[in-house]
C-alpha cells in the first residue's frame, strides 16, 4: 500500500483484530455475547491483557458488562473486565477531577484484590492496581515508595509491577503503568522516567514491545518542553533520537507479528523513524499500519494537539513522505 492521494486513515481501537474488532461493535450496541466468546478464544496472556484493556475502554459508559455478570456470575472474564471496567471510570474521572473519584478509586481496588485472589494466574489485576497507584491520592505512600531493583530507578511500586512480570514477563501494558506512575510523580522532569524506561529495555528480549517505550519518554519531552509544530527539528533527530528508533525497529518490530501489535507502538514507531530522516524505515512501519493509525503521537507536532484534523494531516504528510518519496 502506497502514499496515495486518496488515502485516508481509519482510527479503530481493534486495528488488525478482526475479532476484537467485531466484539467492539456488538459491545457498543450493548451486546456482550461476542466479547465473552471472544475472551472464552483468547489464548497468550499479551493478547489477553490487550484485549480486555480495549473493550474496557469501550465498555466503560455502559452497563453491558455488569449485565453480563448478572447472567454469568461464575465467568472469569466478566470478573476480569468488571475489574477493567472499574480501573477504566476511575481513571477517568481522575483526569475529570470529577468529585466521585475517590469512590471510585475504592470500588475500582476492592475489585482490583477481589479478581487477583479468585484469578491467581492473571496479570491483569495487578496491571490494574498498577493504573490505580497512578491516581492514588497518596502518591507517596509507603506502597509505592519501594526501593527499585537496580541503581539509577527511583522508589515507586515495584511490588506490582514484579506480581504482573511474574505472571506475564515483560508485560507491555505493565511498563507503561508504571511509566505513566512516574510521569505523574514528577511533573517537572522526565529523568525518572528516562532511567525506568532504559532499564526495561535493558532486559527486554528480541520481539518485545518494551523496545519502543524510550520512543514515549521522547514524546512526552516533546510535548512538555516545545509541544508544537516543527516537523523535523533536532529534537528528533539527535544522536540519541536517532538511536531509540533503530533499537525499537531492531530490537521489536523486525521480530514481531505486526497484526498483533499496539497501533500505538507502531505510530510511536513510525513517528520517530520519520523524524530521524529513516525515510525507507518509516515506510516498512507504515506499510505494517496498513489503514490504521492513531492521533498520538502526531497530534503533539501540531498547534493544536485536540485538532484530530491537524494530526490526521502530519500523519499524512509523513506517510507520504515515506512511501512516495
Amino acid at each position: 500500500m502506497r502514499g496515495g492521494h486518496g488515502f485516508r486513515p481509519v482510527y479503530h481501537p481493534a486495528g488488525h483484530d478482526h475479532a476484537l474488532r467485531h466484539a467492539v461493535q456488538d459491545l457498543r450496541t450493548g451486546r456482550w455475547v461476542s466479547m465473552a466468546r471472544l475472551l472464552d478464544e483468547t489464548s497468550g496472556w499479551a493478547a489477553w491483557t490487550q484485549r480486555t484493556q480495549i473493550l474496557a475502554a469501550v465498555a466503560a459508559g455502559s452497563d453491558v458488562v455488569q449485565a453480563w455478570r448478572a447472567e454469568q456470575p461464575e465467568s472469569a472474564p466478566a470478573t476480569v473486565m468488571h475489574t477493567r471496567v472499574a480501573v477504566e471510570r476511575a481513571v477517568r474521572a481522575h483526569r475529570a477531577a470529577h468529585p466521585r473519584t475517590h469512590e471510585l478509586r475504592q470500588e475500582a481496588w476492592i475489585a482490583c484484590r477481589s479478581a487477583a485472589e479468585r484469578l491467581p494466574a492473571d496479570p491483569v489485576p495487578w496491571i490494574c492496581l498498577l493504573a490505580l497507584a497512578v491516581i492514588d491520592a497518596a502518591p507517596h505512600a509507603e506502597q509505592y515508595r519501594q526501593p527499585p531493583p537496580a541503581p539509577m530507578l527511583p522508589p515507586g511500586p515495584w511490588a506490582l509491577l514484579a506480581e504482573a512480570e511474574k505472571r506475564d514477563p515483560h508485560n507491555r501494558e505493565a511498563h507503561h503503568r508504571m511509566l505513566q506512575f512516574f510521569y505523574a510523580r514528577r511533573p517537572g522532569t522526565l529523568s525518572e522516567a528516562a532511567n525506568y524506561a532504559q532499564w526495561a529495555v535493558s532486559g527486554a528480549p528480541p520481539g518485545s514491545a518494551l523496545h519502543a517505550l524510550p520512543l514515549y519518554v521522547r514524546v512526552e519531552r516533546y510535548r512538555r518542553e516545545r509541544g508544537h509544530e516543527h516537523a523535523l527539528d533536532l529534537h528528533w533527530v539527535a544522536e540519541d533520537a536517532v538511536r531509540e528508533a533503530r533499537r525499537a525497529l531492531d530490537g521489536w518490530f523486525l521480530f514481531c507479528a505486526t497484526a498483533e501489535a499496539s497501533l500505538l507502538d507502531l505510530n510511536h514507531l513510525a513517528h520517530a523513524l520519520h523524524g530521524a530522516l529513516r525515510f525507507a524505515d518509516a515506510a516498512r512501519v507504515f506499510e505494517a499500519l496498513g489503514p490504521y493509525y492513531t492521533t498520538l503521537p502526531w497530534a503533539y507536532r501540531t498547534a493544536d494537539p485536540d485538532d484530530r484534523a491537524l494530526a490526521e494531516e502530519v500523519f499524512l504528510n509523513a506517510r507520504a513522505r515515506c512511501l512516495d518519496p
